[in-house]
């Protein structure tokens, strides 16, 4: 008799820490996911590429770029010198390279996409965050 009830408690006990565990996780699946996407720009040449690391149900890391795939580069702070001369695309480039550097913090700060505003002037990187992350988490969500 002592022995069923020494077991009872062993069970008893895993199985609050399991529902305890289980409460303490994230909303999202551990492992790596990746994203990708042309998001509402379809007739353009770039792509948003999102990589999201997740550990224990939460996002702890992502990296995000734009790639130009007809000139195979990636967007980057530099890449404003395809517009010399024209400062309105200068000045947009600058914007969206702030939001390429931001968005990623901003995702793991929030943990949900919903969460993450775009920066002024920085629409366009933003869409390609949004759309490539949601592809990425698409994977990575519990059921």
């Amino acid at each position: 008799m002592k022995k069923v009830k020494i077991i009872s408690v062993i069970v008893i006990a895993v199985i609050c820490i399991l529902l305890l565990s289980s409460r303490l996780s994230g909303p999202y699946i551990d492992g790596v996911y990746e994203g990708s996407s042309k998001a509402i720009y379809v007739q353009e040449n770039y792509w948003g590429h999102t990589k999201i690391t997740v550990v224990n149900g939460y996002i702890t890391k992502v990296e995000f770029q734009v790639i130009d795939s007809t000139k195979k580069e990636v967007f980057d702070n530099k890449y404003e010198r395809y517009f010399k001369g024209n400062d309105e695309y200068v000045n947009q480039c600058r914007n969206d390279w702030k939001g390429v550097q931001s968005y990623p913090q901003k995702l793991i700060k929030y943990q949900e996409l919903k969460n993450v505003d775009a920066i002024t002037g920085a629409t366009w990187s933003y869409n390609m965050f949004k759309y490539s992350a949601t592809e990425a988490l698409k994977k990575a969500r519990k059921n």
